[in-house]
């Protein structure tokens, strides 16, 4: 199992590593290191096709070193050691079963074979006690079911195919007198790629050449084969790759999931004349069977391992709450969308254009990153849900896609719970010798369309409506600082903030003025929302 050795200091920490891993100094990540040096979002290593891993930095603002040189793209192998900040990393992979995996081929006959006998995988299933008619067939079920139950005791609740792969092959190796085994599994192209080999000596075979007679055999009859002697049996006559390796003896099986090939099982003898019998063949076929069900259920928690990263991805847009009930079937969000009342929230930097000038456009993109993150925290923690980012605008809505209680109050506690929580932002990067970030807030409540637009290929859920309109203007009427909210939103929450009348605004799209006002802070006497900050109190 590859792995990671985190080196910080004195303390060492170990990573199993899975298919797709994240680094970073956030909670988030799939492996997090608390080094201020490291980005929040530094660096992900993923598991390629043939089985490498490639380590990739995000991009970080300090970068990830190899022997003293910054790495963006990098194949890690055994042992590699490398740098993020001030913190060694050492990737470990495991043993390749010594490379035997790029020892075996699939070599195609010189003519077709003909298979006079075969073990169809529907043989696996039991007859009724009465219908059983000599002890023989009651020996062999038996049998099938206690190696069954040995097998299922041994990988039954194995998930991780690299460690479920050599169980399966430990096992048959018990039970027949095999000398070498190789699984191959279907890979996303449909094509038998080896995943697992396994030698009686526990040293590398120069060279394993699989016949693609007998695999074609397998595959598209979903039947098992035997050969008690490959050198002579005339139903490999074409299967030159056999012949080739004088393998006397070959057991080659299907896993089979519910009719489905998940691929295949060679066993071969090197030495012994008929080391494989048909009773070899019935047993070892009920274990391909049980050897399937469990590779498809490590394949299911494969996949529902790649869906809760895909969730945690979308948790990164809208409350986790709401990504909940989408995926309960609670929500659907439909193309179109519907009419309701939502307030909007719209927060946008003072002056980021000059803040931006002249700086390298990587430095940019990080600053906004980590701005970002603190604002979508706290719009999160407020039920609010993150529309889109335009440019360094952040856009928020309130009661939607789930409608929730005191829309309106949750959207201005948050507002001033942004800004509590950029002062602290700027306090750290004060600490860096960087320039302070400001913001300005407008926030609007009315009725729009809420839901999905966009095309058959790519959509997105917004709101649309005059009433996000009238929100994307106030927030060019705040100034740096400010919480600028329209008078449909007072109303809703008057007698809860503290806030002050401004002069009447004339906005572009907008015929008459419009009545706006300055928050300056939330009442004491306002119930407080639950495991939130109430805001200042004034007067």
């Amino acid at each position: 199992m590859a792995k990671l050795i985190v080196i910080s200091g004195e303390e060492r920490q170990e990573f199993e590593l899975a298919a797709f891993n994240t680094i970073g100094r956030h909670p988030d990540n799939t492996i997090q290191i608390l080094d201020r040096i490291i980005s929040k979002e530094h660096a992900q290593i993923q598991r390629a096709a043939d089985g490498r891993f490639l380590l990739r930095d995000l991009r970080s603002l300090n970068g990830t070193f190899l022997r003293g040189e910054r790495v963006a793209d990098h194949y890690l192998v055994d042992g590699e050691e490398f740098t993020m900040g001030s913190t060694r990393i050492v990737f470990h992979d495991k043993p390749k079963a010594d490379d035997a995996l790029g020892r075996v081929t699939i070599a195609p006959g010189l003519t077709e074979s003909h298979i006079r006998g075969r073990i169809q995988a529907n043989t696996g299933d039991f007859m009724p006690e009465r219908q059983i008619p000599d002890d023989k067939n009651l020996r062999r079920d038996y049998e099938r079911l206690r190696i069954g139950h040995e097998l299922a005791r041994a990988v039954g609740s194995e998930l991780d195919l690299d460690k479920l792969l050599p169980k399966i092959l430990d096992k048959a190796f018990e039970l027949v007198g095999a000398d070498r085994g190789v699984i191959l599994l279907q890979d996303d192209k449909g094509e038998l790629t080896p995943r697992f080999v396994k030698t009686r000596s526990g040293k590398s075979d120069p060279n394993i050449v699989l016949s693609k007679t007998v695999m074609a055999e397998v595959v598209n009859n979903k039947a098992a084969v035997l050969s008690s002697d490959a050198t002579m049996d005339a139903r490999f006559s074409g299967a030159h790759s056999i012949i080739m390796q004088g393998i006397r003896s070959t057991m080659t099986l299907p896993l089979l999931h519910a009719g489905e090939m998940l691929g295949l099982m060679h066993l071969d003898s090197l030495f012994t004349s008929n080391a494989f019998t048909e009773k070899d063949l019935q047993i070892c076929t009920g274990m391909a069977a049980q050897a399937a069900i469990s590779i498809q259920n490590a394949r299911l928690a494969s996949r529902i391992e790649k869906e809760a990263q895909t969730r945690a991805q979308i948790s990164r847009l809208i409350p986790p709450s709401v990504v909940e009930q989408v995926v309960q079937g609670k929500l659907v969000i439909e193309k179109g969308g519907r009419l309701n009342e939502i307030t909007m929230l719209f927060s946008d930097i003072r002056g980021f254009t000059t803040m931006s000038d002249g700086r390298p456009a990587q430095e940019v993109v990080n600053t906004l990153n980590e701005y970002f993150e603190v604002m979508v925290d706290v719009l999160f923690k407020y039920s609010g849900t993150l529309d889109k980012f335009v440019g360094d605008e952040i856009i928020g809505l309130f009661g939607a896609p789930i409608s929730i209680e005191d829309a309106p109050y949750k959207a201005v506690s948050c507002a001033v719970a942004m800004l509590q929580a950029l002062e602290e932002f700027n306090r750290t990067r004060a600490s860096e010798n960087l320039s302070a970030i400001r913001i300005g807030i407008g926030i609007n409540t009315g009725m729009v369309i809420t839901g999905a637009i966009g095309s058959t290929r790519a959509l997105q859920y917004t709101a649309i409506g005059d009433a996000m309109n009238v929100a994307s203007r106030l927030v060019n009427v705040a100034s740096s600082g400010e919480i600028i909210i329209s008078e449909d939103t007072y109303r809703l929450v008057a007698g809860r903030i503290e806030a002050t009348q401004l002069p009447p605004v004339k906005v572009k799209g907008k015929a008459e003025e419009l009545k706006v006002y300055r928050v300056t802070g939330l009442r004491s006497i306002a119930t407080p929302i639950p495991g939130e900050w109430s805001g200042p109190t004034n007067g």
